[in-house]
């Protein structure tokens, strides 16, 4: 296991977009570990060479499979100096046209690359029809800041890294699509026998959310209430179906056995698509099943490190997928930590009450870190919610997906299914709403940096693994600096200015407390700040400037993200709570002085703000400017705090 360890870390070494100080650290120290684990068992110097010569090989391809467009990539037409090329070409649709925001995106393949297709309105287009398309081909946008990642970085993993804005296409040919259509006919069915939520639910627990588009207040609540796992075609849906089909199959024949369990597995693969959790799942499955077959008995951790390892040797860039990297450490924490959590909640609890708390628990102490760098938010009773949603996912599972199997075969007996599971989704559904609308049901934490992760996940393995008493006593003052370190960067005062044009948002920071002012009042511009407080771990703002007008019905987003929302200062007035303060620095501009405990900075966003603030005294600790000063202006800054975009930039990000 070590060996396929030390494999695994030298592979994703290579795929992690790591500085290279950092990333030859780590190599180091793998190689150390490595050698030293070698010795232990005595192997040859020629021995300990070849192995590590085959860590740097899987570092390489490691390397070598970090997602990047090639040298034929559609956006490798664009000009450097241009921001669109204006194209005609075929493409043919990886997916049905979906609506997002204000217009209808879907991936399609064209020659020699993947693109993302923008359309003004929704066409009549389904996945695997082939089209000529054209319009605009741009450069994905990069996020403005880290905290808000763009097109680009979340569609690199899939190899796309441009966009088509249609604005024409024709339908060249519709070559035969069978698992799309089974799919869209199994989604169609479904929602029509149980409703839209139930019905999506129900054909969500087969396909998993990535092949149905379920409403963006279903996910949130699912996301809240700690049951996203519910939603995605993952490991627990293949053991459901594989567990049952052994248990009609146990007393079975060999020949039929193993036709029906790798055909339960070919049959889920098919409907669900080759996504990353999905491979890991039929892979472990496969593997698990031939060693039990033959008798042999199976190492889980071994077997789970093996399938990583060959899905990552297959594909590099599938390790930056959020969904494998939660699957992987959830299936880990189950294989390491169930069983002595298990054992340790029998002092308090039953027996079948702690064998029900051990699996979210270990699951969810696992992907805690992972959730705190991706996201920054904690669901508070992941494990109350899923203790409670046990006895209702089992059935809704494997009646589902016998809902589905009814609706390709015999669709008249659907009403039937749907009699019974119908009012079980409800039930589930309610639990969730229930569970997501708790008090604290999500702790804002925020997103904290990889360092900072690692910090933490060092500080807790040895109480994940129940190591010795020495051990863990050893890890409390790393968990005690990385919590220190996290409430230090949540108490300073700061101010942070996030520019995607034509949108601002500058956040002020004061004793774990906040405040924001947005140049915009647009419902996408509240969804950004909102994804912005998230990630800061902001539960709510105390004040909140729009410089826009806001309609006389305002967004709810806008009323939900602070406790006090102004869309106007007028002259002398200040908005202030304690520590945080704006007010306009004159009638006739858009110019801000902004306070943060001792604190003091002065917002310039144009020339007409810059000559309010020399009429006005050139106060203020700092000076941020909206435009790229000129020579003469960068003299009255002179000795003074001072930052501006860099020419040419439409977006950005700046922290005092």
């Amino acid at each position: 296991m070590l060996l396929l360890g030390g494999a695994l870390v030298a592979l994703s070494l290579g795929v992690l977009p790591l500085p290279l100080a950092p990333r030859l650290a780590l190599a180091v120290v793998l190689a150390l570990l490595q050698g030293g684990w070698a010795r232990r068992q005595r192997w040859s110097l020629s021995q300990l060479l070849a192995w590590l010569l085959a860590l740097l090989l899987l570092g390489g391809w490691g390397w070598l499979g970090r997602p990047q467009p090639s040298a034929t990539d559609p956006v490798q037409r664009i000009p450097p100096h241009q921001q669109s090329l204006r194209i005609q070409l075929d493409g043919r649709l990886r997916q049905d046209p979906r609506p997002i925001g204000a217009a209808c995106q879907a991936l399609a393949d064209v020659p020699k690359g993947r693109v993302r297709l923008r359309f003004r309105d929704c066409p009549d287009l389904q996945q695997g029809w082939r089209v000529q398309l054209e319009g605009r081909l741009r450069r994905l946008r990069r996020g403005p800041h880290p905290l808000l990642p763009g097109a680009a970085e979340r569609l690199a993993s899939k190899g796309v890294w441009s966009e088509i804005q249609v604005e024409r296409w024709s339908l060249i040919g519709r070559p035969p699509t069978p698992m799309a259509d089974v799919r869209r006919h199994i989604v169609s069915e479904l929602r029509r026998a149980g409703g839209e939520e139930p019905g999506g639910l129900l054909a969500a627990l087969v396909l998993g959310q990535a092949m149905v588009p379920l409403p963006a207040s279903l996910r949130a609540d699912f996301r809240a209430a700690g049951l996203s796992h519910a939603l995605a075609a993952s490991g627990f849906h293949l053991s459901v179906l594989l567990g049952a089909v052994l248990l009609f199959s146990r007393r079975a024949p060999a020949l039929i056995r193993w036709p029906a369990a790798f055909g339960a597995m070919g049959l889920f693969g098919l409907l669900a698509g080759a996504q990353a959790s999905v491979v890991r799942a039929l892979l472990m499955g496969a593997v698990a099943f031939v060693l039990k077959e033959r008798g042999r008995r199976s190492r889980p951790l071994a077997v789970l490190l093996l399938c990583l390892l060959l899905m990552l040797l297959l594909r590099p860039s599938w390790l930056l997928d959020v969904g494998f990297q939660l699957s992987a450490a959830a299936t880990g924490g189950l294989i390491l930590s169930a069983g002595p959590v298990e054992e340790r909640l029998q002092c308090w609890l039953p027996r079948w009450a702690a064998a029900g708390v051990a699996v979210p628990l270990a699951a969810s102490l696992w992907t805690l870190p992972l959730q705190l760098l991706h996201f920054g938010v904690v669901p508070s009773y992941a494990v109350l919610a899923n203790v409670l949603a046990a006895p209702l996912l089992t059935p809704l599972t494997l009646g589902a997906m016998a809902m589905a199997l009814t609706a390709v075969l015999m669709p008249p007996l659907l009403g039937l299914l749907a009699a019974v599971l119908v009012p079980l989704a409800q039930l589930l559904l309610a639990l969730v709403a229930f569970m997501a609308r708790l008090p604290l049901a999500q702790l804002p934490i925020g997103q904290l940096g990889l360092l900072l992760v690692v910090l933490f996940l060092a500080g807790l393995l040895p109480w994940l693994l129940s190591a010795g008493r020495r051990w863990r006593l050893l890890s409390l003052p790393l968990l005690a600096l990385a919590v220190g370190l996290r409430c230090w960067q949540q108490s300073r005062d700061a101010l942070l200015l996030v520019r995607q044009v034509p949108r601002q948002w500058l956040v002020l920071r004061h004793q774990g407390r906040a405040a924001l002012v947005s140049l915009k009042a647009d419902p996408s511009s509240c969804a950004r700040a909102a994804q912005l407080a998230q990630g800061l771990g902001v539960a709510r703002f105390d004040w909140l400037l729009a410089l826009d007008p806001l309609p006389q019905e305002p967004h709810p987003c806008w009323s939900a993200l602070a406790h006090t929302t102004v869309d106007r200062l007028l002259p002398g007035q200040q908005l202030q709570s304690p520590g945080l303060a704006v007010r306009r620095l004159s009638p006739d501009s858009r110019g801000l002085s902004l306070r943060a405990g001792r604190r003091r900075w002065w917002v310039l966003p144009d020339r007409q703000a810059w000559w309010s603030w020399l009429r006005h005294g050139r106060g203020g600790d700092a000076v941020w400017l909206g435009f790229v000063p000129s020579p003469q202006e960068r003299k009255v800054l002179h000795g003074r705090p001072a930052w501006w975009p860099t020419a040419g930039s439409t977006s950005g990000w700046h922290q005092s």
